[in-house]
């Protein structure tokens, strides 16, 4: 069904895996519309009321794959840098609540990606960043009404500027993540954690999910991020930030 994603049904609970653990699970435009389409799939399972997201291999996911994307120069290169934030956006209007399963690196894009997740656990051995602004993009996909409303707006602004990395630790002490577990009891938390949510009542489930995404959205303002695309086009079109970006390739041997 999908080229760079695993999804199945088993009862009430889906499961979503990001299927590129030797690029660690990076985003590219390819992966980001399949995440869009996955999310509609489920809706139309019937009986489905929670889904586990997750990756394959070393890395819940690396971020965006820059590789994968369009020239600056191309004619779709506005379309492709609004794929996230449509990825997003699709994920968190899912109807079944969604866990994220985090190990390895969350980094970048793969962070908003679990942030639209309703619920997080993660490894002990799991490592965060933000590394956009090192990049020379600001932090897109509606990243930063998204991480206001988990850790606040003083915090999300530190780690958005330094770019440094945080622990599951630090992460959790934030409000970002749920739980955290022994990277040997990952699966037995998530699974666990699936089977009490889906044991519960379907309505007030879903009742409470909307509920709360509705209160938080008018709280931080998602939807004003529709216009993150033109912020990420106009930092791959600025000499400043092409330095950077330039820079900190090199310095990682890429």
């Amino acid at each position: 069904m999908f080229a760079t994603l695993e999804v199945a049904v088993e009862g009430p609970v889906g499961t979503l895996w990001l299927n590129r653990p030797q690029r660690l699970n990076a985003l590219s435009v390819e992966v980001l519309r399949e995440l869009a389409a996955a999310a509609r799939w489920f809706d139309e399972q019937p009986h489905l009321r929670v889904v586990v997201v997750g990756g394959r291999g070393r890395a819940f996911s690396a971020g965006a794959d820059l590789d994968g994307f369009p020239a600056v120069s191309d004619a779709g290169v506005r379309q492709a840098a609004d794929l996230g934030r449509q990825m997003a956006e699709a994920l968190e209007d899912m109807r079944a609540v969604t866990i994220a399963r985090i190990q390895g690196w969350c980094v970048g894009g793969g962070l908003v990606l679990a942030a639209a997740c309703d619920l997080r656990v993660a490894a002990d051995t799991a490592r965060f960043s933000i590394p956009e602004i090192d990049l020379g993009i600001p932090l897109a996909w509606g990243g930063i009404p998204r991480l206001v409303r988990e850790i606040g707006p003083a915090l999300t602004k530190e780690l958005v500027i330094t770019c440094r990395e945080f622990s599951p630790r630090e992460a959790q002490a934030a409000g970002f993540l749920n739980r955290v577990v022994g990277e040997t009891e990952l699966d037995a938390e998530v699974n666990a954690l699936a089977a009490e949510v889906a044991a519960r009542p379907a309505m007030p489930v879903a009742a409470t999910k909307r509920h709360v995404n509705a209160v938080t959205s008018q709280m931080v303002g998602t939807a004003r991020a529709w216009s993150d695309a033109d912020g990420l086009v106009g930092g791959l079109l600025d000499p400043e930030c092409e330095a950077a970006r330039l820079a900190y390739v090199k310095a990682r041997g890429r």
